[in-house]
């Protein structure tokens, strides 16, 4: 069993704001004729440099071509040596590859991956509707706005990227508990690392009364004794992202969560999500999936992943699918009633199919940002939008 071929195309995916993210789809060829598929999600986040996606075919290929895709710890090693934990770009590429692997050896086995996995504890997944950060007040109608929309479409359950405008996010959550009452349930208050301990700790004690279940990077990034210093003051549980193992070690070593937020595209693929899952279960800590907003191939192998996690225990966030105009399967991953649904069990690999015309008319050729700010990287929001805010929005 060999891999015969790597291929990567570049695509760009408008999302309802206008914002348009770029993610790279992995295509693994073997010489059984099957092909396993990935996706790199969402690049188009900072940090702000670049990545030649030429070259980077160029490497995969020589990594790649001639192995065998059942060697799945060699070939996950491999990428680490050449993809280290020193970016979230490496951790994005790393999860690409894995996915497509576990793909093309689940469709070679004629089983799902979550079977590849281990098998499922779960066919849906409870997850959230993100709100974005509130940097002006006159975002607030708008955000009620889209709860009131995909609350219709079956999501109870938000979660709001807090921190930058605190009287904007007091209104917004004022807003809900007046309009939904206990219909609607706020997951998280998610502080982004925007604040130090001491600032994010006063605006939980702002906050939280509006009713949240939990809080999220109340810190800055690594201030491992900030994040402990906010959990032993709150009454709610602390989740943090978990981005390297390193990283993960030190939390637990300082008990600074409660809470373990994995993602495979933030960890750098399945395999690696599994472990940071079962440092969390020995040190006693439960688990979420989270997200960068991924199309369907991530959402589905994400999905995947967490039907096989045993202490999945919170509701989870991906919903990129739903945040995008356009998708790059003949059918996009489905929600119904504020869950995400795993593809059927029947179907080989993710459970999902590149779809050629579409693929077509998103494709871009690199992934170049263009003339963006750093406020419309961070809120994926579009240039006019930006220039509105600047210019006539109230902060």
């Amino acid at each position: 069993m060999k891999i015969t071929d790597v291929r990567l195309t570049v695509v760009g995916t408008p999302r309802h704001t206008g914002f348009v993210s770029k993610h790279v789809l992995v295509e693994l060829d073997s010489d059984e004729g099957v092909t396993g598929i990935g996706e790199m999600s969402d690049f188009s986040h900072l940090p702000r440099y670049g990545l030649d996606v030429s070259d980077l075919t160029a490497t995969l290929r020589a990594m790649l071509v001639g192995q065998n895709p059942f060697d799945l710890v060699k070939l996950n090693a491999e990428m680490l040596g050449n993809f280290p934990e020193i970016s979230e770009k490496s951790a994005v590429i790393r999860n690409g590859v894995d996915i497509a692997l576990h793909d093309l050896c689940a469709r070679l086995l004629n089983v799902s991956v979550a079977d590849l996995l281990g098998g499922r504890c779960r066919d849906k997944i409870k997850v959230c509707y993100p709100i974005f950060r509130h940097r002006f007040m006159e975002e607030v109608e708008q955000n009620l706005a889209i709860v009131r929309k995909r609350f219709q479409e079956g999501f109870d359950v938000f979660r709001l990227y807090a921190g930058k405008n605190l009287d904007a996010d007091e209104a917004f959550l004022d807003g809900v508990r007046r309009e939904f009452g206990s219909k609607v349930t706020i997951k998280s208050l998610d502080f982004s690392h925007l604040l130090d301990w001491k600032s994010a700790l006063r605006a939980i004690e702002r906050l939280a009364p509006y009713g949240v279940q939990l809080v999220e990077s109340p810190a800055p990034r690594n201030d491992f004794e900030g994040l402990r210093n906010v959990r032993m003051r709150i009454n709610h549980p602390v989740s943090e992202h978990v981005i390297t193992m390193k990283q993960l070690y030190d939390m637990l070593k300082y008990d600074a969560i409660d809470v373990c937020n994995i993602a495979p595209v933030t960890i750098g693929g399945l395999a690696a999500a599994t472990k940071a899952a079962s440092a969390a279960a020995v040190a006693g800590k439960t688990c979420l999936l989270g997200t960068t907003q991924e199309l369907s191939i991530g959402t589905a192998a994400a999905a995947h992943w967490a039907a096989s996690v045993e202490h999945l225990a919170h509701i989870s966030d991906p919903t990129g699918p739903m945040l995008y105009t356009c998708d790059v399967v003949t059918e996009p991953v489905k929600y119904e009633n504020g869950y995400l649904l795993l593809p059927c069990r029947s179907k080989p690999g993710l459970g999902v199919e590149l779809d050629r015309d579409k693929i077509e008319a998103c494709k871009v050729p690199d992934l170049s940002w263009g003339d963006v700010s750093v406020h419309q990287l961070q809120d994926r929001t579009s240039g006019e939008q930006s220039r509105s805010s600047e210019g006539g929005r109230s902060k």
